[in-house]
């Protein structure tokens, strides 16, 4: 396998997760996750650019793998100053292409979510009204890309759970894994984007999918891993990564399922089996702003996988409440997945 060079730009404590990285190709004229918006970070990317030995009017593609403001607030600005050409995949790229117009819309979509999880109205409105608008534009021009198609000469590998259309990129033997699979905590499902129905099912099949084609079993074609290049820190190992990931959303249902009354039993407020929401404040204590959304999205995407496997049961509609299901719940992360059976 060819060899790619790739240079990383920190950009400290850019987000409430940790500094952000943007990777640079400088044989390929590509920037991926530029970065946060605003006046610093630009200064960080440019500074970077130039000490990657790749000034901005060299660059001719800048691919973003998610929508979130972190990695894609700066992309605009980059691609017009460059006039190259901005990459998401098409299930993301409408997010930054039409950004005042889909925030409206998402602002709606992550409201209606929220009640559904059974989150208070005044809780609902504190995440909407503290959700500010990133600084920018309300439109510009995105290509849109999808799995296997060619981006700056990488390949692009639709990731998704973090979000609907996260996107890894192959080049040669790296792979940018943006905020698929992280070095030092778990991506969140459920919150980060709430078009997904089925976030958490979503997302493991995305670690199931990157460990049949990138986990460097002796058996494979590919006997090493490529290097893997996260959407925060410097780099992950990706095969012993996705097994902690594993064991983490295990434990995770595990401990959700545990909330549970039994059924026929009812909760503190009469209703029979809390929401999401509840079982969000057991699991995670109290949450406020952005850590509400999440939290709550985090619960409601490990009650969904529970129920659809039948660990749990759906008793109610508007708000979703949960009872744990007539069967034993026994849950082995392993090495290949997460697998359910009775004991």
């Amino acid at each position: 396998m060819s060899s790619t060079t790739v240079q990383r730009i920190a950009h400290t404590a850019a987000s409430p997760e940790g500094e952000n990285s943007t990777y640079v190709l400088p044989d390929r004229g590509l920037v991926v996750d530029p970065g946060p918006p605003g006046e610093a970070p630009w200064e960080t990317l440019t500074n970077g650019l130039a000490a990657a030995g790749l000034p901005v009017d060299a660059i001719g593609t800048v691919a973003v793998t998610h929508w979130h403001a972190d990695h894609a607030g700066v992309a605009p600005r980059l691609a017009a100053a460059a006039d190259a050409e901005l990459v998401l995949h098409e299930n993301d790229a409408p997010l930054v292409a039409d950004y005042a117009a889909e925030r409206e819309r998402r602002l709606d979509r992550d409201a209606r979510r929220l009640r559904a999880w059974g989150v208070p109205d005044a809780t609902v409105a504190d995440i909407v009204d503290g959700d500010t608008p990133s600084p920018m534009p309300d439109a510009c021009p995105v290509s849109a890309v999808t799995d296997g198609e060619s981006v700056a000469g990488a390949e692009a590998v639709h990731t998704p759970g973090h979000t609907a259309g996260h996107l890894a990129l192959l080049a040669d033997d790296a792979l940018l894994v943006g905020d698929a699979v992280l070095p030092t905590y778990t991506p969140n499902v459920g919150g980060s984007d709430t078009r997904l129905d089925a976030a958490l099912s979503t997302y493991l099949d995305t670690l199931d999918e990157l460990v049949e084609r990138f986990g460097g079993d002796t058996g494979s074609e590919a006997a090493a891993p490529p290097d893997a290049y996260p959407g925060h820190g410097p780099t992950v190992d990706l095969p012993d990564r996705i097994r902690t990931i594993r064991d983490h959303h295990a434990d995770r249902t595990l401990d959700a399922v545990a909330a549970l009354p039994d059924p026929g039993d009812n909760t503190d407020d009469g209703e029979p089996g809390p929401t999401p929401w509840a079982v969000a404040n057991d699991l995670f204590g109290e949450m406020a702003g952005i850590h509400a959304k999440m939290g709550a999205g985090e619960a409601a995407a490990h009650l969904a996988f529970a129920a659809d496997h039948g660990f749990a049961e759906r008793v109610g509609e508007a708000p979703d409440r949960y009872v744990r299901a007539r069967r034993t719940l026994d849950i082995d992360s392993g090495g290949d997945g997460l697998r359910f059976g009775p004991l």
